[in-house]
């Protein structure tokens, strides 16, 4: 890991030496070939004995030079040793699952998680492999070390979640887990590497859909796994080239070495936009409820002052009415597409009640806190005059239709 050096200038070059490079290269080739020669054959080296930082490689889904540009670039800027990319985020999150658990172990996670990675935890882990899964209100770490049992082996947090924006206290939770010798991991992805750093907490690895704010772009797949401990590196490395063989492209490490050239402006201009949204929403007497650790009204606004260094582009609204009113609301606006994912330059949003959570019975919705006009917004770059400009025709939208009725 590279601490003599700026986030910004990691950001921008870390990983990629144009005097690796034939010609000098300023930006990492795309390197398309699944094999590569052997300059000699060397009866005493092993596969284990490849070094890729000295230029040697053999074979893609072992390692492959432009994504091992990335790899490194992605443990500079999360604060570790040791970086890995992967075909998706779920896929990223998996393997650090897989390197955590076995049959009759134990799961501590988050009840406020991303819908895919319930899932998985549920009908992968649970269901079908035999690990038990406890999800608990974290944002009270009492909660995540009441859970905590002889068995239970991992602890997985988001931070802030998704859609909720709740957040969880880093630090506490890793000396929970420290004390209890269980593996703690954290889901980095909704702030990004700039605005969160959980290594530095004591989490022992994290995880990021690259797919969002890391790459940027909304055109590339892609999951991370960082870690500083030397025997999760050598099990999460395994798992990724021999175990299940989950690689990212190199198309797409392309991709994502150029998305964060530009992480730190775009997420300063993420959370400028986002925090003058949540401030508009949060008067507009159509609202019931802004979820954004930047307003001072959120309930854990200090413990976002205290582990991150700024509150993100992405937050969730509570609209006044039925879910009728939402549907109105989000087919009305022009700038923000309707979409799921997030940390696109581009504004996107989504209802979750008839989007994302739309397979959960409603009842279990609403007890995750999953109204049925939850409105999450991913804020983009554009200028933010016309995004509030936006909303308002979704708001008159809903007026409209309520003077009409």
């Amino acid at each position: 890991m590279d601490r003599h050096r700026q986030f910004e200038t990691l950001a921008v070059g870390h990983g990629e030496d144009p005097a690796e490079t034939q010609r000098g290269d300023v930006v990492s080739p795309i390197h398309l070939a699944s094999t590569f020669a052997a300059p000699e054959l060397d009866t005493e080296m092993s596969l284990d004995d490849v070094d890729p930082d000295a230029g040697e490689f053999v074979y893609s889904r072992l390692n492959n030079p432009t994504r091992h540009a990335l790899e490194r670039r992605l443990a500079a800027l999360e604060g570790g040793d040791h970086g890995f990319a992967f075909a998706s985020g779920t896929s990223a999150i998996a393997t650090a699952i897989f390197a955590a658990v076995e049959p009759g172990d134990h799961v501590v996670a988050f009840d406020d998680l991303y819908a895919g990675t319930r899932r998985m935890l549920e009908a992968l882990f649970r269901d079908s492999l035999g690990v038990d899964v406890s999800f608990v209100d974290a944002t009270d770490p009492d909660n995540v070390a009441d859970a905590i049992r002889p068995e239970t082996t991992f602890v997985w947090m988001e931070t802030p979640t998704n859609p909720l924006m709740k957040l969880c206290d880093v630090e506490a939770i890793a000396d929970i887990a420290d004390d209890a010798g269980v593996r703690f991991g954290v889901d980095n992805t909704f702030l990004s590497s700039y605005f969160q750093q959980p290594l530095d907490l004591g989490a022992d690895i994290v995880a990021h859909s690259t797919t969002k704010y890391l790459n940027g772009h909304s055109d590339s797949l892609g999951g991370a796994l960082v870690t500083s401990d030397d025997a999760i590196a050598e099990q999460v490395g395994f798992l990724q080239q021999v175990g299940l063989g989950n690689v990212l492209a190199p198309f797409d490490a392309y991709l994502t070495l150029r998305g964060t050239k530009t992480l730190s402006p775009r997420m300063r201009d993420h959370e400028a936009n986002a925090l003058a949204i949540a401030e508009y929403l949060d008067d507009h007497d159509q609202v019931a409820a802004v979820h954004y650790p930047g307003l001072d009204s959120h309930p854990q606004h200090d413990l976002a002052d205290a582990q991150q260094s700024g509150y993100g582009g992405i937050l969730s609204v509570e609209l006044e009415g039925t879910i009728e009113d939402a549907k109105r609301f989000v087919d009305a606006l022009d700038e923000f597409a309707l979409a799921v994912s997030v940390g696109g330059v581009e504004s996107l949003v989504e209802l979750p009640a008839a989007m994302t959570h739309e397979p959960i019975p409603r009842a279990e919705r609403e007890e995750m806190g999953i109204t049925d006009t939850l409105v999450r917004l991913s804020i983009g770059i554009e200028a933010v005059e016309d995004l509030v400009a936006d909303l308002d025709r979704g708001f008159d939208a809903m007026t409209r239709e309520t003077v009409t009725n």
